[in-house]
């Protein structure tokens, strides 16, 4: 370890609620032994936070009040796997404009979404169509006074750093920010660190996966800080650079929304809660240049 400061504060680690567990009472309690001091909401008993009940959802806040956790990030599914190019898009701003109203019911002004997978048309349509829809996803973005962290996933800007700039840099809003997870490249083919690099001065929060890229292309997620995606040399160069925001673990140990895989129960919360551990021993020893710059990346 270098001779710089070391240690992410706990304040700024949370973890994506429903991958420890359906329900928000048990979400509350597995945060809150690891001792974050936050939960990233993106289902509650297997149902999209923007589908909930609006009373439901202000009971939610005060659960979550009491139990002193925060909501630093909503996860809508606008542009992601689960949908396409090629779908309704007034359904996809609809479902944007209800994550919106129940992410200021609970106190936050984040919202991650992504930029849209295929579904047949030739490059350059695709992304004329994904431009035509972030654009006015930022318009209502800005309009209500949120931000939408676009993530390095499915969609057309998740292909690459250079898409991933060409997007942002293109439509230019402060209301249009990034959400980097680490464990991403394995999936797509590409290094994390030489992506954070490219993208480092427009990301506002981080994703923790790991994990390693099988012969076939496909990743196999496991514990943080043990597999090829560099965690700790991405978390130095954000510390390094003075990042401010929230390092939320994504385990897919457990739960894979996408591949519709869940173990459930007792065994989804112990794989959980043991990542969500050894995350914070990673990180209480992730160096931290002094100056805020140049921490080193060789991990």
């Amino acid at each position: 370890m270098s001779t710089a400061a070391a240690g992410v504060g706990k304040p700024r680690l949370c973890g994506i609620g429903d991958e420890a567990a359906a329900g928000l009472p048990e979400q509350i309690r597995i945060h809150r032994d690891i001792g974050f001091p936050a939960v990233e909401l993106r289902t509650v008993d297997g149902v999209g936070l923007h589908d909930l009940p609006e009373d439901r959802v202000r009971a939610f806040a005060d659960t979550l009040a009491g139990a002193g956790l925060s909501v630093p990030v909503v996860d809508t599914p606008v542009g992601s796997w689960a949908v396409s190019v090629t779908g309704d898009f007034e359904l996809e701003t609809d479902i944007l404009r209800r994550a919106v109203v129940r992410a200021r019911i609970l106190g936050c002004r984040s919202l991650r979404v992504m930029s849209y997978p295929n579904d047949g048309l030739p490059e350059g349509e695709w992304r004329a169509e994904v431009f035509r829809r972030m654009r006015r996803l930022t318009e209502l973005a800005e309009d209500a006074g949120v931000v939408l962290l676009h993530e390095n996933c499915h969609g057309w800007a998740g292909q690459g750093f250079r898409q991933t700039l060409e997007l942002v840099t293109d439509i230019d809003s402060p209301a249009l920010r990034l959400l980097f997870d680490v464990g991403n490249g394995l999936a797509y083919g590409y290094d994390a660190l030489p992506f954070l690099r490219e993208t480092l001065p427009w990301v506002d929060h981080v994703h923790v996966k790991d994990g390693v890229r099988n012969a076939d292309g496909s990743a196999v997620f496991g514990l943080p800080g043990e597999g090829e995606a560099r965690v700790r040399a991405c978390m130095e160069l954000l510390e390094g650079s003075g990042y401010q925001g929230w390092y939320s673990i994504e385990p897919h140990v457990a739960l894979i929304p996408h591949l519709g895989i869940s173990a459930g129960g007792p065994e989804m919360e112990k794989a959980y809660t043991e990542y969500g551990h050894r995350f914070s021993e990673l990180a209480s020893t992730v160096a931290v240049a002094p100056s805020g710059r140049g921490a080193r990346t060789d991990a």
